[in-house]
């Protein structure tokens, strides 16, 4: 019986928490959108865990840890030109707790040359702030 109880007590505990991450996290994507298409690459970078353990998959393999990331990202986009504008949609929200979140979504860079594709995030709530923790993105 405890278990029952258990279960039902924290089924509530994660519906009630879903408006309230899906809404936190959305305004951290919108404001990671925002820092890319203002050109500012480490603003963007804030909202992924600042943590060798960080994970980033692409096409091009895994990378370990914000630096790589961040190195990743600047050398891929070193002008304005290259990072274009931003834009996500989300089609995927998985809340699995009030401190855990999956978002999977499309990206698409505006440009000459337009590009884009698809990905999914694990954000942890970390010290009272949203983080990537896992990114794929292909």
């Amino acid at each position: 019986m405890n278990y029952i109880l258990s279960l039902v007590f924290l089924s509530l505990v994660v519906c009630r928490a879903q408006p309230r991450v899906r809404l936190e996290v959305q305004s951290a994507l919108n404001l990671q959108q925002q820092a890319w298409n203002e050109g500012r690459i480490e603003e963007f970078m804030q909202y992924y865990w600042n943590h060798d353990s960080l994970r980033f998959v692409s096409g091009k393999g895994m990378t370990l840890g914000w630096q790589a990331t961040l190195q990743n990202y600047q050398k891929k986009y070193f002008n304005r030109a290259l990072m274009g504008t931003l834009a996500f949609t989300i089609v995927h929200w998985e809340i699995l707790n009030s401190k855990t979140c999956m978002v999977s979504g499309i990206w698409q860079l505006t440009r000459d040359q337009p590009i884009g594709g698809r990905f999914t995030l694990l954000w942890k709530k970390i010290k009272g702030n949203w983080k990537i923790v896992y990114d794929h993105t292909s």
